[in-house]
């Protein structure tokens, strides 16, 4: 590979890239400053004045996954300078970066990993025609036949492929449909975090850049959406030079390259990956620079701002009432022809998905809260309380949980409109609705935990179920509002991302060649704070706005998807919540003691391996590996199928066999999540064996190899659990036989009367040594039984699965007990009577 790239990118092809992206950055760096003046201007007026709309009911949470992880698993992975498959271990960390090592004892062990992979301006795909399908697109005139055999093969029928189009693509594998899926929706939510990359809090850096950004393209002719604004500035700048980088080298390199079609296509997608390599690294440092510069300059641009604001908002005011008189009548003509007709269809189009999905979020919410008091109905303790809200407290960043409520979103579609208007695709609007749902699920968990914390403290006695749904009925009126406010704002934005740049694109031609004159109107002190080019565009704006405003006012007050009107004002509502907004986050697990773990092994001395074992994981999935482990280089054709258990909500009615069985077969650290989901979860009920294993089968997704290695494995149990019955028959019966002989043995042995208490007594040996016998057969059966899942027999239990009282008391009967209580009497010793009994229990 290395060789392909140097013959390739010569010297020459190596001075065109650094040629192509000095000239883009020095554009770009003059756009900068100037924005960044003005950004800073707007941010200080900004602060003076105030402003901002509606306040949030809802509690905003300030680091959602400090010392989480998002998920970890292995999977196959195709390595491309072997050309072979190979089992990796992935962990995702908060930051959202995928890192993939050579197994996981090499995670734990704090090593660096093999790789790691920035998600932003990739896609997720799930099959190889798709994959194939934008393959193609890679090289104009260079397209595979349909049917030819890729340079790809994948070991299973389940891929997972991340594309991007100018960097490396990266190929997995999975088993089985189930983590395919699970995979999928974690992938995707790294591409969504990753691309809403720049912080909203940098209140002048953020519109300096975007603006410059935005003004660069327009000047070479592009006004529309941009579908690879996704990233870090660094990458954005990246991508903005390889737009009209790319075309140009491969024009130069791919009448050079050799082979046949899909290898030639995965050569120029290595040697694309090494130019965005070297853009990346290029446009990083220059960024830097610019940044710096403009960085160094504030304190005296902040002073003369302070000193003269009245004065720059005063000449601002004046040069836009005149650029207002020349942009405002072609503005409203086009505004009525070309605009106005299309803002409540666009709209119908982005309220339908969109309403669906933020109901979706909050449906979740709601049935959390609700299975959470289920659960803590009859065994309503803190520590399950604790157990339930850690996990609870992560459930906005539980990508596969959240993905319904995504997927409602991805059924956006502005066919139509998006070539009159210049839209390159709604995946910009998706996932910025993406964002927002997740937003307003962290903001309503995070409230109600605040809520919840309060209550437990001031009311001790009160029952824990009508806590919860005090709390949650207060919590599902907040988010109502405040996810109306939310999709009222993301409409407005979205109609104004659509139109905005199409009216520029038509008005411009007409309005750019006077536009100069009216910078003579402007103090030569105040311009570097008053640009006619941005007040050309804050007069389009403000011209479009109005009916965007009323279109969007009209929707709320026709009630159809649960918008609250602009009237219905909730400030203050609540004023004692936003106090909690200040307190410390809640560790559940710790402070109600659930899920601690314990700190041990090697490296229980070393701080970083204890953080990293401390870390909990949002998404939990757990691999059962059904007939043999994988081993860390063992290629993945070779491998045999791995079986899969489901989330930790899932319910599973499994064999306590099979789960015995995967104990000792999933990877360390997994065991008492497989107990938890096996065991723990279902409490066991009087099924037997042979129902329960057919629900076990319908309830698994695994394939045809694992389906028949499991009813072996069942038919083998069933036969050594009829032996054994068998067996425990026979010697139950022999027990009899000798006991019956030695009570006889003893009622003839002695002529003369016993002392007090000695009958007694000698009843008590024989119910003592036919009650061991039977313990012995009894811990036997219950031992087999511990690998079909079958109750033991004198613990039965009713249809709910909860031991019932009378049950209890039959246990107390046992004629074990009966014994251990007259001993005491007695004052005899009954030490073997007690191991029996505590073996019993």
């Amino acid at each position: 590979m290395g060789d392909l790239i140097s013959t390739h990118l010569d010297e020459s092809k190596r001075e065109v890239i650094t040629a192509r992206t000095g000239e883009l950055m020095g554009e770009f760096g003059r756009l900068y400053e100037r924005q960044y003046a003005v950004a800073l201007f707007n941010q200080m007026r900004y602060d003076v004045e105030g402003g901002g709309g509606p306040q949030p009911q809802l509690l905003h949470r300030k680091v959602p996954l400090k010392n989480k992880s998002i998920f970890s698993g292995a999977l196959f992975q195709y390595l491309e300078e072997n050309k072979k498959w190979r089992n990796r271990f992935l962990f995702i960390p908060d930051s959202y970066n995928i890192n993939y090592y050579e197994n996981k004892q090499a995670h734990e062990r704090g090593l660096h990993p093999k790789g790691s992979i920035n998600c932003a301006g990739y896609r997720v795909l799930t099959s190889m025609e798709e994959y194939l399908e934008l393959l193609n697109t890679s090289l104009p005139g260079v397209k595979a036949k349909v049917g030819s055999s890729p340079f790809l093969k994948c070991a299973t029928q389940f891929p997972l492929i991340l594309w991007h189009p100018y960097a490396r693509h990266y190929y997995f594998c999975v088993v089985t449909e189930k983590e395919q899926q699970k995979w999928s929706a974690v992938f995707q939510d790294c591409v969504r975090h990753t691309n809403n990359g720049l912080p909203e809090e940098c209140k002048v850096q953020t519109p300096a850049f975007t603006d410059a950004v935005r003004l660069y393209r327009q000047s070479h002719g592009h006004y529309g959406t941009w579908d690879m604004m996704c990233g870090k500035p660094p990458q954005i700048l990246a991508n903005l030079v390889m737009e009209t980088l790319l075309p140009e080298m491969r024009d130069l390199i791919t009448p050079k390259l050799k082979g046949k079609m899909h290898e030639r296509q995965k050569n120029w997608m290595l040697i694309s990956d090494a130019v965005y390599g070297l853009v990346q690294s290029q446009a990083q440092a220059q960024y830097e620079a610019v940044v710096q510069s403009c960085e160094a300059g504030r304190p005296p641009l902040e002073t003369t701002i302070r000193t003269d604001m009245d004065q720059i908002i005063t000449s601002k005011e004046h040069v836009t009432s005149k650029i207002r008189g020349l942009v405002l009548p072609k503005a409203e003509k086009l505004l009525k022809v070309s605009i106005q007709p299309y803002i409540s269809s666009i709209l119908d189009a982005l309220m339908e998905p969109t309403s669906r999905g933020f109901f979706e979020v909050r449906d979740l919410f709601f049935r959390e809260l609700v299975d959470m008091s289920k659960n803590l109905l009859n065994d309503g303790n803190k520590e399950k309380l604790g157990e339930h809200m850690d996990k609870i407290s992560m459930l906005a960043f539980h990508p596969v949980k959240m993905q319904n409520g995504y997927e409602k979103m991805e059924t956006l579609s502005l066919e139509g409109l998006q070539q009159r208007f210049d839209v390159s695709s709604p995946s910009v609007f998706v996932q910025r609705a993406q964002i927002l749902m997740r937003e307003q699920m962290d903001d309503a968990v995070y409230t109600f935990e605040q809520l919840l914390h309060q209550s437990l403290e001031d009311q001790e006695g009160e029952d824990l179920c009508k806590t919860i749904q005090r709390c949650q009925d207060r919590v599902i009126k907040k988010f109502d509002y405040d996810s109306s406010t939310v999709r009222k704002k993301f409409f407005r934005e979205a109609l104004l991302q659509i139109f905005i740049p199409y009216m520029l694109k038509q008005l411009s031609p007409s309005c750019s060649a006077e536009l100069p004159r009216f910078q003579e109107l402007i103090f030569e002190d105040f311009s570097r704070f008053i640009l006619v080019e941005n007040i050309f565009e804050e007069v389009v704006l403000h011209t479009v706005m109005k009916d965007i405003m009323m279109a969007v006012k009209e929707a709320a007050v026709q009630r159809r998807h649960n918008l609250y009107r602009d009237s219905i004002v909730l400030t203050n509502s609540d004023p004692n919540l936003h106090l909690l907004a200040e307190n410390p986050a809640i560790d559940w697990a710790e402070e109600y003691g659930g899920g601690q773990e314990e700190a041990g092994g090697e490296n229980a001395g070393d701080p970083e391996a204890q953080k990293r074992r401390r870390m909990k994981q949002v998404v939990s999935m757990i691999q059962l590996e059904g007939t043999a482990s994988v081993l860390p280089h063992e290629s993945c054709l070779e491998v045999p199928n791995v079986g899969k258990i489901p989330e930790e909500e899932t319910e599973v009615h499994s064999d306590t066999s099979l789960s015995q069985k995967s104990e000792k077969q999933v990877p360390n650290g997994t065991k008492e999540d497989v107990n938890r989901n096996a065991v723990e979860e279902k409490p066991p009920t009087n099924r037997s064996p042979q129902k329960e294993e057919e629900k076990t089968m319908e309830n698994s997704p695994q394939d045809t190899e694992s389906k028949s290695a499991i009813d072996c494995a069942i038919q083998e149990i069933d036969k050594a659990v009829q032996e054994e019955e068998q067996e425990n028959r026979t010697q139950k019966e022999e027990t009899e036989i000798k006991a019956d002989t030695h009570l006889q043995e003893m009622e003839g042995s002695t002529n003369k009367d016993p002392p007090l208490g000695s009958e007694d007594s000698a009843v008590r040996e024989v119910e003592a040594v036919t009650a061991s016998d039977q313990q012995e057969n009894h811990i036997t059966e219950g031992n087999q039984d511990s690998h079909t899942e079958k109750p033991i027999c004198s613990l039965q239990q009713d249809d709910s699965g909860v031991q019932s009282p009378a049950n209890e008391v039959k246990v107390e009967e046992h004629p074990m007990e009966k014994q251990e209580c007259n001993d005491a009497e007695t004052g005899e010793d009954t030490g073997k009577g007690e191991s029996a009994h505590v073996d019993h229990k």
